[in-house]
């Protein structure tokens, strides 16, 4: 994992840069990513997610917060990027005044503070690709931020609850089979997931496996995370392209 600090400044950067994406846009605009979202539902899942979590980290909370809160309307449209960068502002400030090693409530367990700066970091982070997908914006993380968003959706798809909350999950589980995603980007290992009798595991490694898919890291963020299909991607798939299809269908969300 990222240190704290560069996950505070991520998560300011991306939140700047999708508020830099939306400034202005059309409330209206569909998301294709997000198909039942316009551009305003984005804007305001975004900004109350940041206020959510940092009334929780604010609060020291322990046990898990009511989830029926109605939402923060988000202002005009050409307010929104104040709005965004306010939230994020808002999440950093929170956890430095609790302690970034204090542990906190999470849904995957009682975990430090931090853990909530890194979930909206890249929470953020993917909504920024729906935010460019819409408004006809090129998408290019930093390599860092990226590798870090593949690992932690690896860590929280292999959580018990993960199955438990979306059943699609439990299909993943195989008789060994190996996917890896291989950064062409980075001088480090990929992400090498096997699906076993009784789950997905995965580990940092380069195979072999049974699919691979190879581009830059941006690249298989937004594949991994169904932003972009395969073949519109700079990735190239070696292998079972069945059993990566059959992998990206019950990881969409």
């Amino acid at each position: 994992m990222l240190e704290v600090e560069r996950l505070a400044a991520g998560l300011r950067e991306e939140t700047g840069r999708i508020a830099d994406i939306v400034g202005g846009a059309d409330p209206d605009l569909r998301v294709p990513t997000c198909p039942e979202w316009t551009v305003r539902d984005l804007v305001e899942h975004i900004g109350n997610a940041h206020r959510w979590t940092a009334d929780l980290v604010e609060r020291r909370l322990t046990e898990p917060p009511a989830l029926d809160l109605a939402p923060a309307p988000s202002p005009a449209a050409e307010d929104w990027p104040g709005w965004l960068r306010e939230g994020a502002a808002l999440v950093l400030d929170a956890a430095r005044r609790t302690g970034t090693e204090t542990t906190v409530w999470t849904f995957a367990g009682p975990r430090p503070a931090s853990f909530w700066i890194r979930r909206m970091l890249h929470d953020t982070l993917v909504h920024r690709a729906d935010a460019a997908v819409a408004l006809g914006v090129e998408v290019d993380y930093a390599p860092d931020l990226a590798a870090d968003t593949l690992t932690e959706g690896l860590e929280l798809l292999c959580l018990p609850l993960a199955a438990q909350a979306r059943p699609a999950i439990a299909e993943l589980r195989g008789t060994g089979e190996r996917l890896l995603l291989s950064p062409a980007d980075l001088d480090e290992p990929g992400w090498l997931i096997t699906r076993a009798p009784e789950g997905v595991t995965w580990e940092r490694g380069d195979g072999p496996a049974d699919v691979t898919l190879t581009g830059p890291v941006t690249d298989l963020v937004l594949v991994f995370t169904r932003r972009l299909p395969p073949d519109r991607a700079r990735t190239e798939i070696t292998g079972d392209t069945a059993l990566l299809d059959h992998w990206l269908a019950r990881t969409a969300f």
